[in-house]
């Protein structure tokens, strides 16, 4: 996801961004103790989206 992408979005649609890649990345840890995550590049990408998306809503504040 790019920052240009999110920067676009409202402040709620933000929170609601953070919540669902927050989510996800739960997902993606019980997938890989389990054995079955086939991207294991994914759950970084999800960290540094979420840290994107913490960034651009505490320069909205």
């Amino acid at each position: 996801m790019k920052v240009k992408e999110v920067r676009d979005k409202t402040a709620q649609e933000c929170s609601q961004l953070k919540v669902k890649l927050t989510r996800d990345l739960m997902d993606s840890r019980f997938k890989k103790a389990m054995g079955q995550l086939k991207d294991r590049s994914l759950m970084r990408k999800l960290r540094r989206d979420i840290a994107r998306v913490n960034t651009i809503i505490r320069e909205n504040q």
